[in-house]
């Protein structure tokens, strides 16, 4: 008789599933929030805004991150950095879209990435609303609500739909509304949803065929790029470049979205 041997997860595997357990978590305490938001500070610019929502959100995740895996670095948007010794991290943003939760606009989200040695091995987004998780482990997929999902397969950049952001830094906004005005007419159309995460979940499930923006940090793409990445999507991150860009798309697109997006003297 053959003996019978269980389904063994692999370490990103199990990284996954943590992450979205204590994403998923953190989306509820959000979530029961939504129309009580109470502005904590500004940071950046006057329009970079902080609610107590934001960090007690984050003191929270990194709870449940250090039960789980105890010494665990941690490296989020409202705290220090926390360093351990067990090789395992996290990229913690507890509230991917502040300004949307402020105004109680529905494109919120939770987005907790994970690494191993330095390199993020899984990742899972929660849509605060929606309730909808998107995560995904390094070699094995992306999935939303535990469904496979992949990419979509545009033919053409005029087909495309193309989510985007902005700076909070005056001046780059104004460099962003002139790469507008050449990115708009090639493309289907542009939306500016306040959320990169959610954004490049986008892009993995085909809500969006791409997703370009500058000067987002690592917590905010970490998450959403594995995930579109294991959905088919191409990817590009600001530490293979020279100009602070994220894009990501369907493939048959990127190199036209990249070229063109490239072009910007934005800084």
């Amino acid at each position: 008789m053959t003996p019978v041997t269980a389904n063994v997860l692999s370490p990103a595997r199990q990284l996954e599933l943590v992450a979205s357990d204590v994403a998923r978590s953190a989306a509820g305490y959000v979530r029961s929030h939504l129309g009580q938001a109470a502005t904590a500070g500004t940071k950046t610019t006057v329009t970079d805004v902080v609610t107590h929502t934001d960090l007690e959100s984050e003191r929270r995740i990194r709870t449940e991150l250090l039960l789980r895996c105890p010494g665990s670095s941690i490296e989020g948007e409202e705290f220090d950095d926390q360093h351990g010794e067990s090789g395992i991290g996290w990229i913690v943003d507890p509230i991917d879209g502040t300004v949307n939760f402020l105004y109680g606009l529905p494109v919120v989200s939770v987005s907790i990435a994970a690494t191993i040695k330095g390199e993020v091995v899984a990742g899972a987004v929660v849509d605060v609303l929606q309730g909808e998780i998107f995560s995904a482990a390094l070699g094995e997929g992306a999935r939303s609500n535990g469904s496979s999902i992949e990419c979509s397969a545009p033919t053409s950049l005029g087909e495309a739909l193309v989510g985007t952001g902005f700076a909070y830094d005056a001046q780059r906004r104004a460099n962003e509304a002139d790469l507008l005005t050449r990115v708009l007419p090639r493309c289907r159309d542009i939306r500016c949803m306040g959320s990169a995460a959610l954004n490049l979940c986008w892009v993995g499930c085909g809500r969006l065929d791409g997703f370009f923006e500058r000067h987002i940090q690592t917590y905010d793409y970490a998450a959403g790029a594995i995930i579109a990445a294991e959905a088919g999507a191409t990817v590009e991150l600001p530490g293979s470049n020279t100009t602070d860009l994220t894009v990501a798309s369907a493939p048959q697109v990127f190199d036209d979205l990249r070229l063109l997006v490239g072009q910007s003297n934005t800084r």
